[in-house]
Parts: C-alpha cells; structure tokens; sequence
C-alpha cells in the first residue's frame, strides 16, 4: 500500500521514458491533456509577452499552447524522444524552444522566465530540495510556479498512485515556503472529470 506520508517526489525512481514505448507514450500525451494546459494559464494568470518554461514538457502540449497565446515558450524535459515528438508537432511559426535537462538542472540563465509550469512532474523530481533552487534561480522576481497533479487517493497503487495526495500536495506548497517563495496556495481543479491539486507560488 502506498505511504501516505510519501514525498510529493514519491516516483523520483520513475526509469523514464526511452525507445519503443517511450514514443508511444509521446504520441499518446501528445493528443491529451489540452485541459492540463488551459488550467496552467489560469492558475499562472499567463500573458502575452510572458516567458514561460514548461518542466517536463513531454511532447509539448502545454509548451505550443502557451505559444500560441503569444508567450515565448520554453520546454524542458529529461526524454529525447519526447523532445523529438514535440519538435516534430511544432510548428516554426511558433516562439518555442525545447531543451534536454531536469527541474533539478534547468539550462538556463539566471531570471530568464517569468512563469513555470510542472504539469503532472513534480512527482517524478529526483531531488525537491534542487528543483525548487533551480525554480528560483531561472525565475524573474515576481514569476509565478504553478505545479499541477492528478489528485490521488491515500493508498493508491500503480498507476492511480501518480499524482498527489492532499497530504503530499501540502507537502510541497510548505516546501515552496520554505525556500522563499511567496504567496503560496493549494488550488484544487477538475478537468473533464478529473481532480487535480495544484500548488501556485511566486518568486520574491
């Protein structure tokens, strides 16, 4: 059964994704989770001219969409092959660009985005305690954090086990504090039937 007291990073030994089913995966994310990136806006209060990275952008759904609304729009993710589907799918219209690293090693320069996202990832972190410094360091004084997670049941197993728990959504908004950020909240969504909990942060 699952600990209720697990870490919000409760899968940093998550194996990845990687050759045959990781493009499966990518293909199958990359026609999904376009409600995922219209409640990141909302909750980011993302406008034009915003410089949003996306940590764990997977194919890019959230990357392109927030291009789309006029932001220069940065995907990270740890996956080649997410990284290669999301190039694919990118128009070259679009302000976007996509870049191999990790929350805990974000490859890029010291307050260069005003707004990060991690939509479902933050569970995967390898180290919370990084990620949040990196967090910090990349964003502008004021940029905004929004973390989003399925929300999931206390003693969930497998794949249901994915997400957060109040509990470890809790968890990781009190961690926010702890590293400075301000105004911390716990916003709790539902898209298209499913629940999520969210943490929403800004850098001082």
């Amino acid at each position: 059964m699952e600990d209720t007291h697990a870490p919000p990073n409760h899968h940093a030994d998550y194996p990845g994704f990687a050759g045959a089913a990781g493009l499966v995966a990518a293909l199958s994310m990359a026609f999904a989770h376009k409600g995922d990136a219209e409640l990141a806006v909302r909750l980011s209060a993302l406008a034009s001219g915003d410089r949003i990275v996306d940590l764990g952008c997977g194919p890019g759904v959230a990357v392109r969409y927030a291009a789309r609304l006029g932001a220069t729009a940065t995907g990270v993710d740890p996956a080649a092959v997410m990284l290669r589907v999301a190039r694919r799918l990118t128009r070259p219209s679009l302000k976007v660009q996509y870049l191999e690293g990790a929350a805990e090693a974000i490859p890029l320069g010291d307050g260069s985005a005003s707004v990060i996202w991690s939509i479902a990832t933050v569970h995967h972190w390898s180290d919370l305690d990084a990620g949040l410094e990196e967090a910090r360091r990349v964003l502008d004084s004021g940029g905004r954090l929004v973390a989003i997670e399925r929300k999931a049941q206390p003693g969930a197993r497998g794949h249901k086990s994915h997400g957060w728990t109040a509990e470890q959504a809790a968890a990781f908004a009190e961690r926010c504090r702890e590293h400075g950020f301000m105004d911390v909240r716990l916003e709790h969504s539902t898209i298209r039937r499913r629940s999520t909990v969210n943490v929403v942060a800004s850098a001082p």
